[in-house]
């Protein structure tokens, strides 16, 4: 099993953006979907957009550069650069199932997420398919992994204690980041992939297992190796069309490999 690293001290510092976004107490899990920016926050974003000489609103709009403001604005800069700190380290723990099997310099956490996230990116469209909803949910499905590390089925961890490893991770990750309306969503994002609750959960798990295959292709081309055990701790295990039709163009390419090989 994966050392648990120890968590960071939870900041004190106010909710990300405390000054312009509404009090999460009135909004519901699903509002995160479809919020509209409030006015203030529409007109910090537009007026950030086109500063005056003197900051970020005219002169005569002076509501944003009162002490408070200023102070909320700087708090949430610090929760904003912990939490990105401690993200870093989805930057450098190397994913465990290809340490295992002798990759020299494997992909990282973050390696595999991004090209995820890039999957949902690309994927055709889909009818009642939310894309952006898919790309939020592989930007964070792994993310408590900053904390816990990879854990992997060779460590022997229980599925449910590995989900509560990662839980408790996430809430840490989120009290850093200061709480509010965006750790709201993280959190909730991370429990529908976790849940498989929705359609867009199980199109990110197949892009999970698709993008594992496609490395563990890559990672035979490269360094001449078979990782059978990552094609078979998939197969048949796809739940949704475009899952199952990438999967089987990475077989197919596999297989006219290991043809031409031996």
């Amino acid at each position: 099993m994966a050392a648990v690293k120890p968590p960071l001290s939870s900041p004190t510092s106010p909710r990300l953006f405390r000054s312009f976004l509404p009090s999460p107490s009135s909004a519901s899990p699903l509002s995160l979907r479809s919020r509209e920016p409030t006015t203030s926050f529409a007109l910090f974003c537009s007026t950030a957009a086109n500063p005056s000489s003197d900051g970020f609103l005219s002169k005569g709009s002076s509501s944003l550069h009162s002490t408070n403001g200023a102070s909320s604005v700087s708090s949430n800069a610090s929760s904003a650069i912990d939490f990105l700190t401690l993200c870093h380290r989805l930057k450098t723990t190397k994913r465990k199932g290809w340490v295992n099997h002798g990759i020299k310099g494997p992909e990282s956490i973050a390696d595999h997420m991004y090209r995820m996230a890039i999957m949902a990116l690309i994927a055709p469209d889909l009818s009642n398919i939310d894309r952006e909803r898919c790309i939020k949910i592989a930007i964070v499905h792994d993310i408590a992994e900053a904390i816990v590390g990879d854990i992997t089925p060779s460590d022997g961890v229980p599925k449910a204690e590995k989900s509560r490893l990662e839980k408790e991770a996430l809430d840490e990750m989120c009290r850093v980041l200061g709480g509010g309306l965006r750790a709201d969503e993280i959190k909730e994002l991370w429990a529908e992939y976790e849940n498989n609750s929705s359609i867009e959960a199980s199109i990110v798990k197949d892009f999970d297992k698709v993008e594992m295959i496609l490395q563990a292709l890559e990672y035979e081309t490269e360094h001449g190796k078979v990782l059978d055990e990552f094609f078979l701790s998939t197969a048949g295990k796809f739940q949704t069309d475009i899952g199952k039709t990438w999967a089987a163009e990475v077989v197919k390419r596999r297989n006219s490999r290991l043809e031409k090989r031996f």
